[in-house]
């Protein structure tokens, strides 16, 4: 794709630069959205896109939400991201190689880690080719950050319900759309904090995961979205808020770990009408960017990672407030302090 083409594209948003693998046997690429709080990090991706114009957007869309994530968390990483487009159960020891080697070709403007379709374990196959890698060691996770970003969402949860209904956990009804890495840890500690739960995946394996925590509901994953609950968790792909599933919504609250929940930005104002409160995405997941970063720096301890993640939750108070008195959407107000801080760095440098 040219720049003129590039420049063009709707979910282009004065990215930096935009990689697109050389070769023949993988089609990958790299968008880093902005280096000024330092290197871009954010997750590999392999995902079977429909078409490469679908890649493109979600990695322009997902670079832009990891640049936010950083600026709202506090932490020295620029927004980066990047797909590999392909089905994850065909992913072989020579494809996770060659995009180490696509990655070690920016010599560190972009820092990798796991993310929906790769495993610690991949990473770590890149990882024999560059050494541009995050998240692969380190805590009693292994690396894996996937349980630290449901330690965040978690976080978020107790602060929406806790602004939306003057209430805690204990009886609220939570519905987790996708059990996988990040969905299951979180189940696990809205059920321990004394939440009903309904879940639904299309994974067989995550549903049989599922069944060994007692008292949690299954429900058929076209009836996740519409479920009459407090509080909706978005936690598979992009996109479950759209024009065709925002007006089934019958939960008051949508705070998830997904990317991209909200199909569009005209979503974001749609909830603010329909009077439902929603946890702008790239706030309430940073719990793996965060641990990636402690990971990075060589500094892991749990009670300093754990302290940090929990920022999040006064980072979303303000935001609902904010909203609230200014009769914006959430979302409106998190970029508007995202790039508040982001200009921040701007002046600082001037």
């Amino acid at each position: 794709m040219n720049p003129v083409e590039l420049n063009a594209h709707t979910d282009f948003d004065q990215h930096e630069s935009v990689f697109f693998s050389p070769g023949e046997s993988l089609t990958a690429i790299i968008a880093i959205h902005s280096s000024k709080l330092g290197p871009a990090a954010g997750g590999c991706r392999m995902y079977p896109y429909a078409s490469h114009e679908d890649a493109l957007a979600d990695v322009l869309r997902l670079s832009r939400g990891m640049t936010y994530k950083s600026a709202l968390a506090g932490i020295p990483f620029g927004g980066g991201k990047s797909v590999i487009v392909g089905d994850p159960k065909t992913k072989t020891r020579q494809l996770l190689h060659e995009m180490g080697q696509f990655i070690d070709s920016l010599k560190g403007r972009y820092i990798a880690a796991e993310d929906s379709g790769t495993s610690v374990a991949d990473i770590k196959a890149m990882g024999e080719r560059t050494r541009f890698i995050s998240g692969v060691s380190g805590g009693r996770y292994g690396g894996d950050p996937s349980p630290m970003t449901a330690y965040g969402v978690f976080i978020g949860i107790r602060e929406a319900v806790r602004h939306r209904i003057q209430s805690d956990l204990p009886g609220i009804h939570v519905a987790i759309q996708g059990v996988g890495n990040v969905g299951y840890h979180l189940l696990k500690l809205l059920v321990y904090a004394g939440a009903k739960v309904t879940v639904a995946d299309i994974n067989r394996q995550n549903l049989e995961r599922v069944s060994e925590i007692p008292g949690v509901d299954v429900v058929p994953v076209d009836e996740i979205l519409s479920a009459k609950v407090d509080v909706l968790a978005p936690c598979a792909m992009g996109g479950a808020i759209n024009g065709n599933s925002i007006y089934s919504l019958r939960a008051g609250i949508v705070a998830g770990a997904a990317n991209n929940q909200l199909a569009s930005k005209e979503m974001a104002d749609e909830l603010l009408n329909r009077g439902i409160l929603y946890a702008p995405d790239y706030v309430i997941n940073a719990g793996g960017i965060i641990d990636v970063y402690y990971q990075n720096g060589g500094e892991h301890s749990e009670s300093i990672v754990n302290q940090h993640i929990e920022r999040i939750g006064p980072t979303l108070s303000a935001i609902f407030s904010s909203a609230d008195s200014r009769r914006l959407s959430t979302n409106a107000v998190a970029d508007e302090m995202a790039e508040k801080a982001l200009n921040r760095v701007d002046h600082q440098a001037a």
